[in-house]
């Protein structure tokens, strides 16, 4: 599919060359010369077609899909058939021609380039960029577009008349034709531009740059054509159609390549200069033509020069600072960028306030990054990126990356004092998402290990102790029926029931013993180790702890001493050590274990059951812990939070 459209553009390439040559080389041959050339239009329409064409070329290659491509193609070979006519027209007349031959030759020459300034063009700025209308209602303008440029190109006629070029068109009807296409070229042409600034208002960064450059155009365009449309004849009118080979170019370069350089700071000093150029003469003749009516005399001049001098930084200052929120958005008002993007921080998106972030400041690409994670990213990332470090009460914890502008080696100094303002709220948001994060993880540990915990119990339940009572249950049915008729087999029954009965109250002993230790309602958490030491073989215990300790929440009290236990357990197995100190201190936020013993457990300690067990009782009550050897022993070390533990 894109190899026959790619054939495609390339063979209505050919045909706009082929119409130059005939164009360029019949000129030659008919001995057309400068003056002539210029009054059939023949330099304007093969410099349009030849500017358009190439254009065209370009981008249906690239984007075969994008109808603008398409659109330039026409621009380029409509005008190029009215150039490629002029010739044939003046030789034909010389040469007298057969009159249906030269009727033919006129009405090329006469209504083929409408077609290039009154629909390709016009159609190319509505679908610019995106080769689309901005909504279902625009299509109207678009069928507007296409009667203009119908009744332009019918508005004159093909008469030829004898002379070295004089063909007359123009009967009644077609004048009033004419006039009316006019009129209603107005209407096609401020509907398009007023598209063009919805588009930048709804658009994205990438589109405001790509429209930027189209922009530019415009205003060139415009400008050279502000004495026709005044009807201020300069002499140099061709340079009114000649400028309209600049929009193609332009469009092509912002589809193409519009992140060579920052094209809002030409687009920046084109308006503002222009608009002081155009408000100083306007300023000027308006304050003469005023104090010359007052005052009567020689002094207007002067006067209205000293007003326009005295006022022009004023007004530079002041319209230079609209121009750039305009373009810049608020980056150059750093208390205004800090409220935008102060209004999203109430919310939890924070790709939404990277999103007001990019607004704001008219970036391309914003991100924040919570250590080595990206929590938000927003746009596409450029070659060159900004990155302002976050730190919340002294402590770093991200980093704020943003793109600077596409053309930008740098971001400007006004728009990094902006991220410095920003840096602060930033990094407290930052860490209310940490802090959110961790809280959703903890409680996710926290429904695990209640859900390992209950499937635990009810594995316990069904496989040792339901088992046992049931047998107890048959044993008692027995003896009960034995009891008459066989005694001695009642009793053998009734003495196995009861050391089933002890088994069951040992595991349900064991179960309880597992959910809390009974020792830790009975001595206490320091007497709960200490009465450990027993057990332990010839490793010597010691415990000390922090006198008094406080009153624990539960959950931490039997984590501290599962952790404990479990480390004098591994000390026990693997350390190889003769005494073991276990030491308990507190404060007001939390309690620290520590385990440490004289064993020689080696370089590196491999984890396993005992440690991954410690591991998960410090997940539970959101802890933090380590462990590994050390030059005198072994040693573990648990921080278990003391707030929000139940």
């Amino acid at each position: 599919m894109r190899d026959w459209r790619v054939a495609a553009a390339y063979g209505l390439f050919g045909l706009a060359v082929v119409l130059a040559i005939v164009a360029i080389g019949g000129s030659l041959l008919a001995g057309i010369d400068f003056e002539t050339a210029v009054d059939l239009y023949l330099v304007t329409n093969t410099a349009i077609g030849l500017s358009a064409a190439p254009c065209g070329l370009l981008i249906a290659r690239a984007q075969p899909r994008n109808p603008i491509g398409w659109l330039f193609l026409g621009l380029g070979i409509a005008p190029l058939l009215t150039a490629a006519a002029a010739p044939l027209m003046v030789y034909g007349n010389a040469a007298d021609w057969p009159l249906g031959l030269r009727r033919l030759v006129v009405t090329l020459f006469e209504r083929s380039w409408p077609w290039g300034l009154f629909a390709c063009l016009p159609l190319a700025v509505q679908l610019f960029p995106t080769g689309r209308p901005l909504s279902p209602r625009w299509r109207a303008l678009i069928w507007l577009t296409l009667a203009v440029a119908v009744l332009e190109s019918v508005s004159s006629g093909p008469t030829p008349e004898h002379g070295a070029s004089a063909y007359v068109a123009g009967t009644g009807w077609q004048h009033y034709t004419g006039t009316l296409a006019d009129w209603l070229s107005l209407a096609v042409w401020l509907p398009s531009v007023v598209s063009l600034v919805i588009r930048y208002r709804r658009g994205d960064e990438t589109i405001r740059r790509q429209l930027l450059w189209l922009v530019l155009a415009v205003l060139v365009v415009a400008a050279v054509n502000m004495p026709w449309a005044l009807s201020l004849h300069s002499g140099l009118d061709i340079l009114v159609i000649l400028s309209f080979s600049l929009i193609p170019i332009a469009a092509t370069i912002a589809v193409l390549r519009h992140r060579m350089f920052d094209i809002r700071v030409v687009v920046s000093r084109t308006l503002l200069y222009g608009l002081l150029t155009a408000g100083v003469i306007g300023a000027y003749f308006g304050l003469v033509a005023v104090l010359d009516r007052l005052l009567r005399g020689a002094g207007a001049p002067v006067l209205a020069t000293l007003a326009v001098a005295l006022a022009f930084n004023p007004v530079r200052v002041r319209l230079q600072r609209l121009i750039d929120r305009a373009l810049y958005g608020a980056g150059r008002d750093p208390i205004r960028a800090v409220s935008a993007v102060g209004q999203r921080l109430a919310g939890e998106d924070l790709a939404g306030v990277l999103d007001a972030l990019r607004e704001a400041l008219r970036l391309p690409y914003a991100a924040l990054e919570l250590g080595s994670r990206r929590t938000a990213v927003s746009g596409e990332p450029p070659a060159t990126l900004h990155v302002t470090p976050l730190v919340h009460r002294g402590t770093p914890i991200g980093r704020l990356v943003v793109g600077a502008r596409w053309g930008e080696r740098r971001l400007p100094a006004v728009d990094r004092a902006v991220l410095d303002l920003l840096a602060t709220p930033l990094a407290v948001a930052l860490h209310a998402t940490s802090l959110a994060e961790e809280l959703r993880a903890s409680r996710e540990a926290l429904v695990t290990a209640t859900a390992e915990e209950r499937r635990r119990l009810h594995r316990e339940l069904h496989d040792s102790l339901g088992p046992v009572l049931t047998g107890a249950a048959l044993k008692a049915d027995g003896a009960a029926l034995a009891v008459r008729d066989d005694p001695v087999r009642a009793e053998r029954l009734a003495t196995e029931l009861a050391d089933q009965l002890r088994r069951a109250i040992a595991d349900v002993r064991r179960l309880v013993y597992g959910l809390r230790p009974p020792a830790l309602d009975q001595l206490g958490l320091v007497g709960a180790l200490r009465s450990q030491r027993g057990q332990l073989g010839d490793v010597d215990l010691t415990v000390t702890a922090t006198d008094p300790l406080p009153a624990l929440p539960a959950a931490v009290e039997v984590a501290a001493y599962r952790i404990a236990t479990e480390a004098v357990t591994n000390v026990v197995r693997h350390a190889g050590a003769r005494q073991a100190v276990v030491s308990l201190s507190a404060d007001s936020s939390a309690l620290r274990v520590s385990v440490t013993d004289d064993g020689t457990a080696g370089d590196a300690w491999t984890p396993g059951i005992g440690l991954q067990s410690i591991e998960e009782r410090v997940s539970e009550v959101g802890g933090r812990w380590e462990a590994g050897p050390t030059p005198a022993g072994g040693r573990v070390v648990a921080i278990l939070p003391l707030r929000g533990s139940t």
